[in-house]
């Protein structure tokens, strides 16, 4: 009997597929890439046409050795890792280092771990796809290129320990540019005129609009008290009434970014937790003999594209139609993708559309429940028809003075019955149906009420709102982005702040210095345009070497010039006013990698370090000298203080955010609530708009 050796990257996904192939069949995990760059050096040789030098990555030796007696009493190797450019690299270095023939067709792929998806995909095995390798190995290529090569300058200028990197490095950016918007914003001054309407017993809402058929902006109180004096009190007059159909369309099935936003927004998962269930639930869950064993419940998790095939609309389909009856169901709509988007994969759906959340929450963790849930509504949705709007919208005058009222009910649910999508800027004011009004008539007004408003500085970036920055500027790819926000975390270059990224002072530092003599590593056009360099090596249509040549004469030039005259950054220790109760030296701040911390100035001989109170990055409003710094309670309960105390007395149980209140120049405060916050005075009334 045949003997058929199978190599995927982990085991759950080897147990799965082994159950589907039959006894003919030994599936072996490679957890994950068997070779690798060394750490210990650069590993390429730019002399010589960028040739890698690969070794066996330290700690795979065993698993090596495993898979190379399993191949050699094996008639037929099969490579089934990922179907992506990651995967395409694994099974190559697997081919290279178990000495087989790479232009064999061992090369087997699919989208989603079910047992005909898997039979099938063995029935067409092809040769390894080099254009998908080259591409996965220019990336990693030049990614050690501006590692090793700037990291090392980092360590020289301005301390040991720091690193840079060609996606993170523009995220990092991004972060930065966008906290000093926010610091440098200025306020500006606005008014709203809402009012309420009586018809009869009913009322509704509306909102002054303009003058004489004109929309007008109203700047200031005099412009408020202009439009007042006009009105006269014999009521408000219909001048038109628009009514109409409306229909609003399902949001496609999941990619990457979306599941990744998503799954922020309605589940407070973090990109990195969303790929991890996600994996899970597509290497395989087991479901129980009686439901076939270890099954592979979601189609593959990085992807850019939303096709879906045919079978998963006819399960759909009929899922639909016998739940929710025939009206319900959409017609064939082709989900457009994204611009750039590769295609190479389906959408994020469940392998069977008739697997209902439901039927599997006893047999689910509560995270891989709350997910495949997402996943399956999403797509489910993604198959119904339309909801269906009724809409209205009332003009309304009064001595030229026109006031608009506007109202939606919903005619018919269609795929709203099972999901809406959610969003980073959601509207907080829900639509009403207005009473039935005709052209004409009057209406009395029961309120008027003016509203001051000051414009708004741009929000922080949650992990969902940088990860839809990124996608739509082209930065990264479906695999990239988890990752991405994961490094920058952990090299300290940005911190979480209540969900929201805020820079460090160490990613500032870093950010200003790549910024000064690598401008192109943060540039977003230029990692853009070197995405869709990667793309054009996947597809075939340029060579891997002429990108990497073309990127490395610019960036040697620069290295050299910034080893000359890169000056270094000289991070004093600040004295903190304090002694060492170990020795009685004076502490010192230090920076180290997250941030500043308090050492003894005796050092080495007394090594006593502890954490200092966290800075906020605003001045204390009370002595304008000294810094907010986080303070906490005997009783762990936040609070913040100015660092100068006892000097000075300055306590706030809500975090100052370093902007005046521009209604009454007061302190400008965050005010939390579990799923929000608010920004508003610590004086008066004013409140800046929720952030989710």
């Amino acid at each position: 009997m045949a003997q058929y050796l199978v190599i995927v990257e982990s085991p759950a996904k080897a147990k799965t597929i082994e159950r589907y192939l039959g006894k003919k069949y030994k599936v072996k995990a490679s957890m994950g890439h068997v070779r690798d760059l060394p750490k210990s050096q650069t590993g390429v040789d730019v002399e010589n046409n960028f040739e890698p030098k690969y070794i066996t990555i330290r700690g795979k030796g065993p698993v090596l050795k495993e898979l190379k007696t399993a191949a050699k009493k094996a008639d037929k190797i099969f490579l089934a890792a990922d179907p992506d450019r990651e995967g395409e690299a694994i099974a190559w270095h697997l081919a290279h280092s178990l000495n087989m023939d790479v232009d064999s067709e061992c090369r087997v792929v699919f989208n989603e771990i079910t047992k005909d998806a898997v039979k099938e995909s063995f029935k067409h095995p092809r040769t390894i796809n080099m254009d998908l390798v080259d591409a996965q190995q220019a990336r990693r290529i030049l990614d050690r290129l501006v590692g090793y090569n700037i990291s090392p300058l980092l360590w020289q200028k301005v301390k040991k320990g720091l690193s840079a990197g060609r996606v993170q490095s523009v995220a990092v950016k991004m972060i930065i540019d966008r906290e000093n918007e926010i610091k440098n914003f200025k306020p500006e001054e606005y008014w709203s005129i809402d009012a309420d309407f009586l018809k009869g017993k009913q009322s509704f809402e509306g909102s002054f609009y303009g003058v004489d058929g004109k929309k007008k902006k109203l700047s200031s109180r005099e412009d408020v008290d202009k439009i007042l004096q006009t009105m006269d009190d014999k009521g408000f007059i219909v001048d038109k009434v628009n009514k109409r159909e409306r229909k609003r369309n399902p949001s496609p099935s999941f990619i990457t970014s979306s599941l990744q936003q998503e799954a922020a927004r309605k589940l407070n998962f973090r990109a990195r937790k969303t790929m991890m269930v996600a994996q899970q639930l597509y290497e395989g869950i087991d479901l129980g003999k009686r439901e076939g064993g270890i099954t592979g419940l979601i189609t593959y998790m990085r992807t850019d594209s939303t096709r879906v095939s045919d079978t998963a609309k006819s399960q759909a389909k009929e899922y639909i139609e016998k739940n929710y009856g025939k009206e319900y169901s959409g017609s064939s709509r082709k989900a457009k993708n994204a611009e750039g988007a590769q295609d190479a994969h389906e959408a994020i759906r469940p392998t069977n559309a008739l697997r209902s959340p439901d039927s599997l929450k006893q047999t689910l963790s509560r995270d891989q429940f709350r997910l495949y849930k997402l996943i399956w509504e999403r797509f489910i949705a993604s198959q119904m028809a339309p909801a269906v709007m009724d809409t209205m919208t009332v003009h309304l005058s009064n001595n030229g003075v026109e006031f608009r009222a506007s109202g939606s009910k919903i005619k018919f649910k269609g795929f709203m019955g099972v999901y809406i999508e959610s969003s980073d800027d959601q509207d907080k004011k829900k639509d009403k149906w207005l009473p039935n009004l005709e052209v004409g008539e009057t209406v009395k007004t029961s309120k008027i009420t003016p509203n001051q408003h000051f414009t708004q500085p741009p929000p922080r970036y949650t992990e969902a709102r940088l990860v839809k920055t990124m996608e739509e500027k082209g930065i990264g790819r479906p695999s990239t982005y988890a990752p991405t926000l994961d490094t920058i975390q952990r090299r300290g270059y940005v911190a979480l702040d209540n969900r929201r990224f805020i820079p460090t002072e160490l990613g500032e530092i870093v950010t200003k210095l790549i910024e000064e003599f690598f401008p192109e590593i943060i540039d977003v056009a230029f990692t853009v345009k070197m995405e869709d360099d990667l793309d054009a090596i996947e597809e075939g249509k340029t060579e891997w070497i002429s990108i990497l040549d073309q990127f490395y004469q610019g960036f040697d030039k620069r290295l050299e010039k910034a080893h000359q005259e890169m000056e270094k950054v000289e991070i004093r220790d600040e004295p903190a006013g304090i002694t060492c109760e170990k020795c009685g030296h004076e502490m010192v701040y230090k920076m180290g990698r997250y941030g500043k911390f308090l050492a003894c100035s005796n050092f080495p001989e007394c090594r006593n370090t502890k954490p200092i109170l966290k800075e906020i990055g605003v001045k204390c409003p009370k002595c304008k000298d000294g810094n907010i710094v986080e303070r906490k309670t005997k009783k762990k309960r936040t609070f913040y203080g100015c660092d100068k105390y006892p000097e000075c007395d300055f306590i706030s149980w809500d975090k100052p955010v370093g902007r005046d209140c521009p209604k009454c120049d007061s302190m400008l405060v965050e005010k939390k609530s579990k799923k929000k916050v608010q920004v508003q005075c610590s004086n008066c009334d004013y409140k800046e708009e929720e952030q989710g």
